[in-house]
């Protein structure tokens, strides 16, 4: 005990949380989707900050253009090609051995995104599209479960968090935007400051409300630019009541199949392609080896083609083929390496 009230002291001289918001954090569960920018800054406060359980999820790898602004990974992440939830647990159980931590390795679709909220008391944004977005509005709201929401690009950050039966949710106010002709950090770039002011504001809305703080909640869409001392508070409308997700309770996005798809991941030459259910990754290797330049890790395998593209396969089932963002190109290199 003295050594829990010594790495929060400071944290419970601050009135409004307390020795009795300290243990409703040591209580709470937390999903975080994407650990990329705004997912490694959000996981860095929560474990450091005392939440009981962090689970997150992402379906990538560490690379080098990463370093840049997601804070958890270093060179020697990038080097192995380590999946990021698995290179985050590392670094968090370092940070805190007393949260417990859930790394899951996978893309968040509409066929798991329920079971990875179960037990989960609040969810956190750390993704970089509107599909997923939507997706995790969609099934915070048909379970009651509060949705922080952020983004960063550029300079220009946005945040607020939507709670079902308080505010309206996300599509209420961003109806129409798909992220696929929006701008990217890969697109137009991303300065690391940005990440971590919207990633700090998603996390002191996050604890305001695991330790009960309602009279302190914000109940608006902030943007700002960091770049050009810019801040504007959008103060949130009344829910519609045609809204797919909050009024009708339609949840669109989860009328979606997630497998069988495949998705250009925007600036990056790489179509995900998920077909398949699970992949026995040292088989693959066996496989792959007489025709391409194969590395395997315990996470994944890496091939390189003679063609010039590379593939990397997951045990999930999902399949990266890098090096195009052609979509049929994509389907020909899996078809010819993977089959159907």
């Amino acid at each position: 005990m003295n050594d829990k009230y010594e790495r929060y002291s400071r944290q419970m001289l601050f009135a409004p949380i307390g020795a009795a918001g300290q243990e409703r954090l040591a209580q709470s569960r937390v999903l975080i989707v994407g650990m990329g920018a705004l997912g490694t800054v959000l996981a860095g406060h929560l474990v450091r900050s005392g939440v009981g359980l962090v689970r997150f999820a992402d379906r990538d790898y560490v690379e080098l253009s990463n370093l840049q602004r997601q804070m958890l990974y270093d060179e020697e992440d990038a080097r192995q090609g380590y999946p990021k939830a698995a290179a985050a647990e590392r670094k968090l159980r370092a940070i805190n051995s007393d949260v417990r931590l859930e790394p899951v390795v996978a893309d968040v679709t509409a066929g798991n995104v329920e079971r990875l909220l179960d037990g989960i008391d609040l969810v956190a944004d750390g993704t970089d599209n509107f599909t997923t977005r939507f997706l995790l509005n969609d099934a915070c709201f048909k379970k009651g479960i509060p949705f922080v929401y952020g983004g960063a690009v550029s300079s220009r950050g946005m945040s607020a968090i939507f709670v079902p039966g308080r505010t309206p949710c996300l599509r209420c106010l961003l109806e129409h935007e798909d992220g696929s002709a929006g701008q990217t950090c890969d697109t137009i770039g991303v300065i690391s400051p940005v990440v971590d002011m919207v990633a700090s504001y998603q996390a002191v809305e996050a604890i305001k409300y695991l330790v009960g703080a309602s009279d302190a909640q914000r109940r608006s869409l902030v943007t700002m630019d960091v770049w050009r001392t810019y801040y504007y508070e959008m103060k949130f409308p009344a829910p519609r009541h045609d809204c797919p997700t909050c009024g009708l309770g339609q949840y669109p996005a989860l009328q979606v199949d997630g497998r069988n798809t495949a998705t250009t991941l925007c600036g990056r030459e790489t179509v995900q392609i998920h077909e398949r259910s699970s992949l026995d990754l040292a088989e693959w290797r066996d496989r792959l080896a007489p025709a391409a330049a194969v590395s395997l890790n315990p996470f994944l395998l890496r091939a390189q083609l003679p063609e010039g593209e590379r593939l990397v396969l997951f045990s999930d089932g999902r399949v990266l083929v890098q090096g195009t963002d052609d979509v049929v190109r994509a389907r020909t290199i899996y078809a010819r390496y993977i089959g159907h």
